[in-house]
């Protein structure tokens, strides 16, 4: 059973519903199960299901808009301090749920609410005897400081046990995030060069094309910067920058992201971190006139180990921007010239949108009489390898909750490390967001970060 807080807000009608629904399309959802949704306001079981069908026309496989029909109900939220209609129906659809049989039930409690409101419904967990044996999902941002990161775990560990807490960052729910280490580890080509003597930089570029009108208010409250940097991209970095594991299983994969985030350089604010915010942001409803809510950040981050001392992380996302994209390139080292020719680019590239695709640029000879070089690009797309039937990541991060798979979720130590990493982007010296026109790369002081090179994504 899934109890889906915040089950009418935006998160689960863009991202839950249609992960549920590419579940029950590859049959992963259990033969019995339920959807037990829940807020503040009072709803009927068919005014949720309404819901969920619209948000599957709108955001899922249209077509089958009705999947989740007879699998969903409704109950008002509890407090602290009132059961609400949420401990009874839960009751009720975990005695429904086990039959005449009498069959363990997992019941799932999936945080889809403002970050706000996780200390209080974890706390009515408690109060209300809800908390053993389950599993609890918490969205980002898991904290928005050091300070309320250490408050909230320290909660979060009174009411339950590290192997019931899935704190999820979809990033690490992406096939061609999964495939960077299988890449790297299964293939020798691409371990070989896996460090600093064969690559100058990398590059993570996850550039939006959209607004944030839908999602003004917690936008203007939160930021670029803690919605991307300190989440999705230090864990995609590093699922790059991360030693070999022990093993290939959740625990020792969770081991080596963490010991590689503790080898982050707190971040320079003056000298490493460019912040922006697109012209017209602050005539967005719900963004206040004088916002200096950052809506882009590019920063370059050291890691402090002996395989990439000196190698620059170059990080950037935003909102507004020219292109969309999700993107890791490894840039190669590369002699300066080669027969009296400049030689290069040798690259590494590996998309997580979509499916995701891998790109290996590098030095040919240019066809002809002539000894002359010059640059191919080969290209494999993931969807193009058999049988080439991924889940969404939404969709593999609620199928690894239900077998209990922890492998693709932050651990309190590695969030730990990484807000140590951030922090001095929140104190004083945090500069202030420059402007930059809707449909451009961001500020062009943030150019400077990658070098003399630049961006690859930008010039490409």
């Amino acid at each position: 059973m899934l109890v889906l807080h915040g089950s009418r807000g935006d998160l689960a009608r863009r991202m839950v519903y249609p992960g549920l629904q590419a579940l029950a399309a590859a049959d992963l959802l259990p033969e019995r199960w339920l959807l037990l949704g829940t807020g503040r306001q009072e709803h009927t079981d068919d005014e949720l299901a309404d819901v969920v069908r619209e948000s599957l026309r709108e955001h899922g496989d249209a077509d089958r808009a009705d999947a989740l029909d007879g699998h969903v109900r409704y109950a008002s939220t509890f407090t602290e301090d009132e059961p609400g209609g949420l401990v009874d129906a839960i009751q009720a659809a975990t005695a429904d749920l086990a039959g005449d049989d009498d069959a363990d039930v997992t019941v799932v409690h999936y945080l889809a609410v403002p970050p706000s409101a996780f200390a209080p419904t974890t706390r009515g967990l408690r109060a209300h005897g809800l908390a053993d044996g389950v599993r609890v999902v918490y969205e980002k941002p898991y904290g928005t400081s050091p300070e309320s990161f250490e408050e909230l775990d320290a909660l979060v560990h009174e009411v339950l046990d590290e192997e019931q807490v899935f704190r999820i960052d979809h990033f690490l729910g992406k096939e061609a995030t999964q495939n960077l280490h299988v890449l790297r580890f299964a293939n020798e080509l691409f371990g070989g060069i896996w460090s600093r003597e064969h690559v100058a930089q990398v590059q993570i570029d996850v550039p939006e094309t959209l607004d944030v009108a839908d999602r003004a208010e917690f936008y203007d409250a939160t930021g670029a910067a803690l919605d991307m940097l300190v989440t999705h991209l230090f864990q995609v970095a590093a699922q790059v920058a991360m030693g070999p594991p022990a093993a290939m299983d959740a625990q020792n994969l969770a081991a080596a992201r963490e010991e590689v985030i503790r080898c982050f350089r707190p971040l320079d604010p003056r000298e490493d971190v460019v912040l922006g915010q697109f012209t017209g942001y602050r005539d967005i409803e719900g963004v206040a006139d004088d916002s200096t809510t950052d809506t882009f950040v590019a920063a370059r981050l050291w890691v402090d180990d002996d395989r990439w001392r000196g190698v620059p992380f170059l990080l950037r996302t935003g909102k507004r921007m020219a292109a969309q994209a999700q993107r890791v390139t490894l840039v190669l080292r590369t002699p300066d010239e080669l027969f009296g020719e400049p030689a290069g680019p040798g690259r590494v590239s590996v998309s997580l949108a979509g499916d995701g695709a891998i790109d290996i640029t590098t030095t040919v000879k240019r066809p002809g009489p002539d000894l002359a070089l010059a640059t191919g690009t080969a290209s494999l797309a993931l969807d193009d390898v058999e049988p080439g039937d991924p889940l969404p990541p939404y969709a593999s991060l609620l199928h690894d909750v239900l077998v209990g798979d922890r492998t693709l979720f932050t651990s309190p130590d590695g969030l730990r490390a990484a807000f140590a990493a951030f922090a001095p982007l929140l104190g004083p010296d945090r500069p202030e967001p420059e402007p930059y026109e809707p449909g451009t790369w961001g500020p062009a002081r943030a150019d400077a970060l990658a070098g003399p090179d630049g961006w690859v994504l930008t010039r490409s």
